[in-house]
């Protein structure tokens, strides 16, 4: 489906239920990340390769049935995934909330990764 013409340049990646299941390893994320994918959106992404995908940038968006039914009938839809706000929003101004966790947001928004954030903070891990 990527090597398809209409998806070049695109950055989301609409997936099935249960997206990433299998995929235990870091190269899963790693090769949507590669292709240019910044973001999957199904309706459920395996545990796994959800913690894999924030690790390394790429934000998993879990959505309702409703709105993934919408955008599988839509290819080319133009979204915006908003992780400051854990939004998705839609043309037309539909809205939809996700879930990401406050620490994976806050190294999405600083582009850092775990040892990034540690790093980040060394002054008050020495004056500890």
């Amino acid at each position: 489906v990527l090597n398809r013409p209409e998806a070049a340049g695109c950055q989301v990646l609409v997936a099935g239920n249960n997206f990433g299941c299998g995929s235990s390893r870091e190269h899963a994320p790693w090769a949507l990340l590669d292709y240019g994918i910044r973001a999957v959106i199904s309706t459920g992404i395996a545990d796994i390769f959800r913690g894999n995908s924030l690790k390394n940038g790429l934000v998993p968006v879990v959505v309702d049935a409703d709105t993934h039914a919408w955008l599988l009938a839509n290819p080319g839809a133009e979204v915006t995934v908003d992780v400051e706000r854990r939004e998705l929003r839609l043309p037309g101004g539909k809205v939809v909330g996700f879930p990401i966790d406050g620490f994976s947001r806050t190294c999405l928004l600083n582009g850092v990764d775990q040892l990034g954030f540690l790093l980040s903070q060394s002054d008050a891990i020495s004056r500890f």
